[in-house]
């Protein structure tokens, strides 16, 4: 899928986009796809795990809420 993409943006004579393509890991697109998966039922099947509490800690990246200053 990546590397037709790279090959289109060739074609189309953009090779900065192809380049940024080519730097393009299918590991770094699993985090950002997993918020848009609101059971985590439904995620954890998608992302190979066997267990819901593997995908719990590794992908749901939620920050802890901070307080305002006076």
């Amino acid at each position: 899928m990546l590397r037709l993409a790279r090959l289109k943006a060739i074609d189309q004579g953009n090779p900065l986009l192809a380049a940024k393509i080519a730097r393009v890991q299918f590991r770094d697109i699993r985090p950002e796809a997993l918020p848009e998966i609101l059971d985590i039922g439904d995620a954890s099947p998608l992302l190979g795990h066997g267990e819901h509490e593997i995908t719990q800690r590794v992908y749901r990246r939620v920050g802890a809420t901070a307080k305002p200053s006076k």
